[in-house]
């Protein structure tokens, strides 16, 4: 009977202090105007619209926060939140917002962690709407852009060493294009073109699945125009520096693949051609043969007959190729302009032949298709150096004039009618046709 008294005593005591306690509760200063709690609740609810796929009410709450609390520490994660909400929505117009909302963020909060994954993130919206190679380039170019500026500006963050394996996968489908418009012209035998686009997708990208195959196509090109120079009719100091410049370019491409790429199919050609050309076999050294090996085990497995027929339906690109091992191009280096190269070589011979440059030379090439459409036609510029005027050169006859009038009634063989040709403004109008003009 006693122990039960205690009892009582106790449990009056306990509920005594928990009424007490939560008297005090009530008049928490966190409660008042200044605390925290508000938008923290605005906070929680919108991270839990967010769960639910709610994008609108979840902006709405960020919003409403971030106009109401300025000074709250949850400003730049309701900032980052609102660009999330966006991002979950997708679409194109959502998924422009977002990035707007992410460049803010990084505007106002540059120090924070979360500024290198609002970058990533931007990179991310770009790399998700990436095309095949064959198609529109602008993603695939932003995408290199946003990923280049996360390295650079945060080479620190946690997220580096994935923005640097999605940069190889995008400078992969970069250089797969620049590798297809450079074979577009090698194909057609438009060898300053090729050269040009070959040499700077070699120099940018030396990741490149198929770096062996665009080096090679770049040197068997300078070995065209050096047979070209060989059969041109120009004095022979001219052909025989054009000829060394042209081997040596060839050679200089050839010494590439077996030095940089060893282990590649192109290597044994390359080795071959150099032989031909008369120069040194280089011999690559056992660091280069790993490196190769290594950047050859980084790419995905080859697709079956079957995967790629399915490929040709899909829409997205395929980053099987794209090896994972090396470091991305941060800055692209100089490029090589095909009409450039070409005014030069006209230069030297005309500087030093003084006569236009003979048929058949490279600066008989004279349209290079737009980068991002192989089919579209740009002028390439030519030399503005006016020709010597030649004796010889006498200004042509004019044409002789034809009266229409005349030649109705006249003789029909000067109206071009002689072979039979009628036309219907010489017949005679009959009937109803007299009438109607038409």
């Amino acid at each position: 009977m006693f122990r039960r008294a205690i009892m009582v005593v106790l449990i009056g005591s306990l509920l005594f202090l928990a009424i007490s306690c939560g008297k005090k509760k009530t008049k928490n200063p966190l409660a008042q105007i200044d605390s925290k709690q508000p938008e923290k609740v605005l906070f929680d609810k919108a991270m839990e619209a967010m769960r639910t796929r709610k994008w609108e009410t979840a902006r709405l709450n960020l919003q409403t926060l971030i106009n109401t609390y300025p000074d709250s520490e949850y400003i730049a994660r309701a900032k980052m939140g609102v660009g999330d909400a966006w991002l979950g929505e997708g679409g194109a117009a959502a998924l422009a917002q977002a990035e707007s909302e992410y460049k803010d963020f990084i505007t106002f909060f540059p120090n924070l962690p979360e500024a290198a994954e609002a970058q990533m993130k931007i990179g991310d919206i770009h790399y998700r709407q990436i095309d095949k190679p064959d198609r529109e380039a602008t993603h695939a170019k932003r995408a290199e852009q946003e990923y280049r500026q996360l390295l650079l500006q945060f080479p620190d963050s946690k997220l580096a060493d994935q923005a640097r394996v999605k940069l190889l996968q995008v400078q992969e489908i970069v250089a797969e294009r620049e590798w297809g418009i450079g074979r577009y012209y090698y194909m057609r035998e438009n060898w300053s073109a090729a050269i040009a686009r070959l040499k700077t997708l070699a120099d940018t990208y030396p990741l490149f699945s198929k770096s062996d195959d665009a080096l090679f196509m770049l040197g068997d090109a300078y070995e065209h125009l050096a047979k070209w120079a060989k059969g041109a009719k120009i004095n022979e100091p001219v052909k025989s520096q054009l000829v060394r410049e042209y081997n040596d370019g060839a050679a200089a491409a050839y010494t590439r693949i077996v030095n940089r790429y060893p282990v590649m199919s192109r290597a044994n050609e390359a080795r071959k051609r150099l032989q031909a050309l008369d120069r040194p076999v280089p011999q690559p050294t056992p660091e280069a043969i790993e490196q190769n090996k290594r950047e050859q085990a980084g790419r995905g497995a080859g697709l079956s007959l079957k995967s790629k027929a399915m490929l040709t339906m899909r829409r997205r690109a395929d980053y099987r190729p794209a090896t994972s091992v090396g470091q991305p191009t941060l800055v692209d280096p100089p490029q090589t302009n095909a009409a450039q190269m070409v005014q030069q070589t006209n230069e030297k011979i005309r500087v030093a032949a003084q006569t236009p440059a003979p048929a058949g030379a490279p600066g008989k090439v004279t349209a290079e298709p737009a980068k991002d459409n192989p089919t579209a036609s740009e002028p390439i510029p030519r030399s503005k150096e006016p020709e010597q005027p030649r004796a010889s050169d006498a200004p042509a006859a004019a044409p002789v004039q034809v009266n229409e009038v005349s030649d109705r009634s006249g003789d029909q063989s000067q109206s071009g009618n002689s072979q039979g040709n009628s036309s219907s403004k010489d017949k005679k109008k009959s009937g109803l046709r007299r009438i109607v003009p038409f």
